[in-house]
């Protein structure tokens, strides 16, 4: 099972953007080293509790300090940009970074209806207009325009001498299906879906055009030295998660703000849903969830998601995963 990291770099509450930046490129540091197969970076715009709103920007300060890792965004929300202009800048990526890189591409906005008209003018045309923004950026990455295209003559340059690769982030049969047609790479994520993710990863096996057309989960993992520990730590992101569903958009929460905030407690119907799609718990319990995952997906390759109040417990929720991945399970 190859592990991997979303990063979302969350701003926990009494810190600043600048201190959740240096924390996710600590943790692609420290990812780096630990053998996680992939680090992506995500794009939000004009959220309080989220500090990374350019996912090229990130992978160049993260690669440039990591060695083996994978560096990509998760995602890249294609509509608010040209094809052309994504395609230079993860060509330039590739170019700096050979066999590195990856352009995780996404269709949410990633912002409020007003930060996402300031982006992208008509964000609504250009969801409309979502599949045909695929096949542009795939023909200007692979430099391959019909003989009578506009831009045929037109190269994203510089070439790279590895592409990088293509994958769509999703959580949906929609977007399952898409990738499939147009043969990219496909992550499912279930850390923010209430959908059957099985269904929509056997829909895409069942709809690739290539056996090379990889697949990967995205799930929310909490992993503390026992259980208990694990689920005190957990309690700040999910009151984190019912204050943005209620429009509350903040830093996340400290653990003792938390348990004691009235709104958790008067949510735990809610709480109970949304912990039935996260993995909490010490390291042999989630890694035995894990597995089971990928023996029910029938993937090999799981990414994980952790959001932490405390920087150092992400970290060590990570460390004590990858410690965990390479002994015998009991």
């Amino acid at each position: 099972m190859k592990l991997s990291i979303l990063d979302q770099s969350p701003i926990a509450k009494g810190k600043t953007a600048k201190e959740a930046l240096e924390a996710s490129l600590q943790l692609a540091k420290t990812a780096d080293e630990l053998g996680y197969y992939r680090y992506w970076i995500a794009e939000h715009h004009d959220l309080p509790g989220l500090a990374s709103s350019s996912p090229e920007i990130m992978m160049t300060y993260i690669a440039s300090q990591t060695s083996t890792i994978r560096i990509g965004s998760g995602a890249l929300l294609l509509p608010n940009y040209k094809p052309f202009k994504v395609a230079e800048n993860f060509h330039l990526l590739s170019t700096l970074f050979p066999g590195r890189i990856d352009l995780g591409i996404g269709r949410a906005p990633g912002a409020s209806a007003e930060a996402s008209i300031a982006l992208a003018g008509n964000y609504l045309q250009a969801v409309k207009e979502w599949p045909q923004s695929i096949d542009t950026l795939l023909a200007f990455l692979n430099d391959h325009h019909p003989e009578d295209h506009l831009f045929r003559k037109v190269k994203a340059s510089p070439i790279p001498p590895i592409k990088p690769e293509v994958w769509m982030l999703g959580t949906s049969h929609k977007s399952a299906s898409l990738a499939a047609e147009k043969g990219l790479h496909y992550c499912f994520g279930q850390f923010m879906s209430d959908a059957n993710g099985k269904e929509a990863i056997d829909l895409f096996k069942e709809k690739r055009k290539s056996e090379q057309q990889n697949m990967m989960l995205t799930v929310s993992v909490i992993c503390a030295e026992t259980d208990e520990k694990a689920e005190e730590i957990a309690t700040s992101v999910l009151l984190w998660h019912l204050q943005s569903d209620d429009g509350e958009k903040q830093e996340v929460p400290s653990v003792e703000e938390a348990i004691k905030h009235p709104y958790f407690i008067a949510k735990q119907e809610k709480v109970a849903k949304m912990k039935e799609r996260m993995i909490i718990g010490n390291p042999e319990k989630v890694k035995r969830d894990l597995l089971s995952l990928t023996n029910q997906y029938g993937i090999d390759e799981v990414m994980i998601v952790t959001i932490t109040h405390d920087y150092d417990d992400r970290l060590k929720s990570y460390k004590l995963l990858a410690d965990m991945i390479n002994k015998p399970v009991f």
